[in-house]
């Protein structure tokens, strides 16, 4: 095994460690001491791989946002992708809210990341214009008037409050099985187009309206400084 692969393996090793410490605290931090004790190494060798403890915390974030990247890449049919775009914020509630929180936290006080901020949001806005395809041709499978802003709106809303839903320990003593619960998220999500039928040909002219944006940043990254 080469020395750069070696260097990947072991950072692979530190991401995934830092994340499960995080989960497991609970409260969104954790120590580098602590984290090198875990993974048997010294605390110095973390910072070969990262210059703070906020540089860690964002590339987990990258990271998760590279994983939701690649299940989406799955090519099959439409409502499939729907389906999984409700579970990825569903199957796991704490880490979503939990990674969403420290994002929003470094972005109002960390400092030095802006490169890194730059790479998390331009594999988000790959994502979004893969989400917008499976969206669109969901809709047009299902030939329903709602638009791909307002189903996708939708989406969101509903993985956001069902992933606070599942994540909070007082509604879970009224739960009962939380498979259920999901499930029955992801049908409602699944049902919805149906009920704005189209009464012609459906054309979602909102489609280009959301995807050029998001090409316009996009192209406004490339050419940015950090």
């Amino acid at each position: 095994m080469s020395r750069q692969h070696q260097f990947k393996v072991r950072e692979e090793n530190i991401l995934a460690m830092a994340e499960q410490l995080l989960l497991e605290s609970g409260d969104g931090d954790i120590t580098l001491d602590s984290l090198a004790e875990q993974l048997d190494l010294a605390k110095g060798t973390l910072y070969k791989h990262f210059s703070s403890k906020d540089e860690l915390y964002l590339r987990i974030i990258i990271r998760y946002e590279e994983q939701l990247f690649d299940i989406n890449r799955i090519d099959d049919c439409p409502s499939a992708g729907v389906a999984r775009m409700i579970f990825q914020q569903l199957f796991n509630p704490q880490k979503a809210m939990l990674l969403n929180q420290i994002e929003e936290r470094l972005a109002a006080s960390a400092t030095g990341l802006n490169r890194l901020f730059g790479d998390l949001y331009d594999i988000r806005r790959q994502r979004m214009k893969r989400l917008i395809d499976i969206i669109s041709a969901y809709l047009q499978d299902e030939r329903s008037s709602l638009s791909t802003r307002d189903y996708l709106s939708s989406i969101w809303a509903m993985g956001q409050g069902g992933a606070g839903l599942l994540n909070s320990s007082f509604y879970q003593r009224y739960l009962g099985r939380r498979d259920t619960l999901r499930y029955a998220f992801v049908q409602q999500m699944l049902d919805l187009p149906s009920h704005y039928p189209a009464v012609d040909e459906v054309l979602d002219e909102d489609m280009q309206d959301l995807v050029e944006p998001i090409d316009r940043v996009s192209e406004e990254h490339r050419n940015t400084n950090y």
